[in-house]
C-alpha cells in the first residue's frame, strides 16, 4: 500500500511540473520534454499495474470529505490490463507526435496547450480504469472527454474540424448524463456511490434495466450502432496521433466500463448477453460496410473501429452466454478472445492511423482516388500499412488472428448447445464474423492497392518522400509487440485467463491443458505462416543480389494495342467498391452530383463526376431531429434579439416573479 502510495504521488508531482515547465522549454524542445514525461509516467503507472496481472489486487484509498467518504483506488487484472495498453498506446503516439507537429508553424502557446492537454489525456484514462468510485470516476471520464475535445479541435481554424468536436462534445456528454443516472439509481437503493455498491444493487434489483443504462453511456464512447455517428467526424478531423490514441485506447475505455458492470451481474447472463451479442454483430457488419464504400482513408479507419467493437462486443456476449450456461470453456473463450482483441485492435489500428497520417503528412489529401503508386516514394509506410491491414483482416501470422480464432472458437463451442434459439444464434453470428473478415479483406485491399500501388492519379503540390525516423519509430514498436502476441500467445492468453479467475469469484476454473491447447495450435499456425513468409522473403532476397547488377529497364505495361493511356484508366476506391455498396445501397446512402448523358449527346463534352456517402443512422434519424430542434428554437429567435432595453425588461420581469411567488408563500 506504501509503494502504490508513493508512486500515485510520484506521478501527480511529476505531472505538475511538466505543467509548470513546460512554457519556459524552446518550442522545439516541447515535444520531447512531453515524450519523457508520458514516458516517465506510463513506466510509473505500469508498475503499479503489473502485479495485478499475476492475481493481485493493488489497493489504496483516501478521505475525500463527509459526503464522498473513503475513495478506493484498486487495480486488479481488468484494470491492470486495460491501463498497460492505455500506456503503450500513448507513448506510441506522443512520440509519432514529435515527428507529425515538427513543421507545424502553430504559435509556442498553442504547442504548449496542446501538450498540457496530452499529458492530462494520458492520466485521466488511467485514472478512469483505476477508481472504484462513482463520482470521482465520472470526473475523470469528464477530464478525459474534455481533453479529448481540445486535442481533436487541434485545427481549429477548420470550420468542419470544430463541427466534429462540437459533436464529439455533445454526445460525450449524453454519455456522461446516462451514467450519471445510473450511479445516482445505485446510491438511491443502496446508499453508496463505490463501484461494489453495484453489484450489491444488482442482487435485489432487477439487472437489465440498470445495465441497459450503463450500457447505453459507456457504449456511446464505444461506438455500438447507433451510437457511433461522431466517431466517423472526430477520427478524420484529429491530428493523425491523436487519431490513433483515440482510436486505439479512448473508445477501448468504453469496452472497459461495460466490462466491469458485467463482473457485478447477478441475473439475466443470457438474456444480456444475447442482446450485445445480436448489437455487436449489427455494429460489425455495419461499420466494415461503411469502411468498404468510403474513399478517405482516415474516414475508413473511423468506420473499421466501429467493426472492431462489434467483434469485441460478440465476443463479450459469447462470455455472458457461457456464464449463463455455466461453461466454462465458453465463458474463457468469448471473454479471453474479447479482452485479446482489445489488445490486439489497439495495436493494429493504431498502426495503420500512424501510417494514414504519414501519407497525409506528406499528401495533404485524405481522399485515396487522389493517390496513388506512393510506395515507389514511401516504401517504409507502405509496407507498414500493409502489415496493419494484413493484422486487422485477421490473416496469420500477425495478431489480428489470434483473437478472431479464440472468439471462432467460442462461437463454435456454442453451436453444441441444446437450446434451439442460441444454436440459431450463435451459427448467425459465425456467419456474420466470417462475412465481416472477407469484407475487411476487401476493404484494405483497395485501400493498400489504390494508395500505394499503380501510378500517381494526380500531380501533387509537393513530391512525397518518406517520413522522419522518429515517425517511424512507434510504429516498428509497435509491430514488434504485434508480433509477439503472434508468436507467444501463450503469454497473453494466460495473462486474459488470470483476469478472468478474478470475474465471478473463481466460479468458473477451466483445465489450464485446454487453454494451452488453444495456445498451442494458434503457435504452430503462426509458425506455419510465418515459416511461408519467411521462404517467399528468402527467394526474394535471391533475386535481389542475383539481379542488382544487371541494367533494370522500366518500360510501360502493355496496353492492348491502345497506345494513349493515362493515369485516370485505374481502378479508383470507388469502382473497387462500387458492386458492394449498389447490393447495400438501402442503407449505404450515395449522393451523386453527375447529369447523366443524354440519348442526344453523340460527342459528350467533358463533365465531372462527384459522390459522397453518408451515415445511416446520421442522414435517416440524427440529421432530421437536430433540423427540428433548431426549426423549434427558431420561433424563440425574438427573445435573443440584441437590444440591451429588452434584457432590462427581462431582469424587471424576473425579479417582480420572484417577489410575488415569496410574498405569496409559494416558495
Amino acid at each position: 500500500m506504501f509503494e502504490l502510495e508513493f508512486l500515485l504521488r510520484s506521478s501527480w508531482i511529476l505531472t505538475l511540473v511538466f505543467i509548470l515547465t513546460v512554457f519556459i522549454v524552446p518550442i522545439k524542445f516541447k515535444a520531447f520534454f512531453t515524450s519523457s514525461a508520458i514516458i516517465l509516467n506510463a513506466i510509473i503507472t505500469s508498475w503499479m499495474a503489473f502485479p495485478a496481472l499475476s492475481g493481485s489486487l493493488v489497493y489504496y484509498s483516501f478521505y475525500a470529505g463527509s459526503f464522498l467518504g473513503t475513495i478506493p483506488i484498486s487495480i486488479d487484472g481488468l484494470s491492470s490490463w486495460f491501463i498497460l495498453i492505455v500506456n503503450f498506446t500513448s507513448v506510441t503516439g506522443v512520440l509519432y507526435g514529435i515527428g507529425y507537429l515538427k513543421k507545424q508553424t502553430e504559435s509556442a502557446s498553442k504547442l504548449t496547450l496542446h501538450w498540457i492537454l496530452y499529458m492530462l489525456f494520458h492520466l485521466s484514462m488511467v485514472w478512469v480504469c483505476m477508481l472504484q468510485n462513482g463520482l470521482v470516476f465520472l470526473i475523470a471520464w469528464e477530464i478525459m472527454s474534455l481533453t479529448s475535445l481540445l486535442l481533436i479541435i487541434f485545427d481549429n481554424n477548420n470550420q468542419k474540424t470544430l463541427k466534429a468536436g462540437i459533436n464529439y462534445l455533445v454526445q460525450m456528454h449524453i454519455s456522461v448524463v446516462l451514467l450519471t443516472v445510473g450511479f445516482i439509481m445505485v446510491y438511491y437503493k443502496i446508499g453508496s456511490f463505490n463501484f461494489d455498491a453495484i453489484g450489491t444493487y444488482f442482487i435485489s434489483n432487477n439487472n437489465i434495466l440498470l445495465f441497459l443504462l450503463f450500457f447505453i453511456g459507456f457504449g456511446l464512447k464505444a461506438g455500438f450502432i447507433p451510437l457511433h455517428t461522431w466517431l466517423p467526424h472526430a477520427h478524420p478531423a484529429a491530428p493523425s496521433h491523436i487519431s490513433g490514441v483515440m482510436s486505439g485506447v479512448i473508445v477501448k475505455l468504453g469496452i472497459y466500463g461495460i466490462f466491469r458492470v458485467i463482473t457485478f451481474l447477478k441475473f439475466d447472463y443470457l438474456l444480456i448477453g444475447e442482446i450485445i451479442l445480436i448489437i455487436s454483430v449489427l455494429t460489425g457488419l455495419y461499420g466494415i460496410l461503411n469502411a468498404a464504400v468510403n474513399r478517405d482513408f482516415k474516414k475508413m479507419l473511423a468506420y473499421c473501429t466501429i467493426e472492431n467493437i462489434g467483434i469485441i462486443g460478440i465476443g463479450m456476449g459469447v462470455g455472458l452466454i457461457g456464464v449463463g450456461n455455466g461453461n466454462a470453456l465458453l465463458y474463457y473463450l468469448g471473454f479471453g478472445g474479447a479482452l485479446l482483441h482489445v489488445l490486439n485492435h489497439s495495436l493494429f489500428k493504431s498502426l495503420l492511423f500512424y501510417s494514414a497520417g504519414s501519407v497525409y503528412h506528406q499528401t495533404h489529401t485524405r481522399n485515396m482516388d487522389k493517390l496513388g503508386g506512393l510506395i515507389k516514394d514511401m516504401p517504409k509506410t507502405a509496407v507498414i500499412f500493409l502489415v496493419g491491414a494484413i493484422a486487422i483482416g485477421g490473416i496469420p501470422p500477425f495478431n489480428g488472428f489470434i483473437s478472431e480464432f479464440i472468439i471462432y472458437s467460442g462461437l463454435t463451442e456454442g453451436i453444441q448447445t441444446n437450446s434451439i434459439s442460441q444454436i440459431l444464434v450463435f451459427v448467425l453470428s459465425f456467419a456474420a464474423l466470417s462475412i465481416i473478415g472477407g469484407i475487411s479483406i476487401l476493404t484494405f485491399t483497395k485501400a493498400f492497392g489504390t494508395i500505394f500501388l499503380g501510378n500517381k492519379r494526380e500531380t501533387l503540390n509537393k513530391k512525397p518522400e518518406e517520413v522522419s525516423f522518429i515517425m517511424l519509430l512507434p510504429q516498428y514498436l509497435i509491430i514488434l509487440v504485434m508480433i509477439s502476441v503472434a508468436f507467444v500467445p501463450s503469454l497473453y492468453l494466460n495473462s486474459a485467463g488470470v483476469i478472468l479467475n478474478s470475474f465471478f469469484k473463481n466460479s468458473f476454473v477451466l483445465n489450464s491443458s485446454i487453454l494451452y491447447s488453444y495456445s498451442n495450435t494458434l503457435l504452430n499456425i503462426s509458425l506455419c505462416s510465418g515459416l511461408f513468409v519467411g521462404i517467399i522473403s528468402f527467394f526474394l532476397i535471391i533475386r535481389y543480389f542475383v539481379t542488382k547488377n544487371r541494367t533494370e529497364i522500366i518500360a510501360p505495361t502493355w496496353g492492348c494495342a491502345y497506345v494513349a493511356p493515362n493515369n485516370k484508366m485505374q481502378y479508383t476506391g470507388k469502382s473497387f467498391t462500387k458492386t458492394i455498396s449498389k447490393i447495400f445501397n438501402f442503407f449505404i446512402i450515395e449522393k451523386k452530383n453527375y447529369r447523366e448523358l443524354d440519348e442526344s449527346e453523340i460527342f459528350p463534352l467533358k463533365r465531372k463526376y462527384e459522390s459522397n456517402y453518408f451515415d445511416f443512422f446520421e442522414f435517416r434519424f440524427f440529421d432530421n431531429i437536430s433540423h427540428r430542434l433548431v426549426y423549434t428554437a427558431n420561433y424563440f429567435k425574438f427573445i435573443q434579439n440584441g437590444r440591451v432595453q429588452s434584457y432590462v425588461i427581462y431582469g424587471i420581469i424576473f425579479i417582480l416573479v420572484i417577489f410575488l411567488i415569496t410574498a405569496l408563500n409559494i416558495i
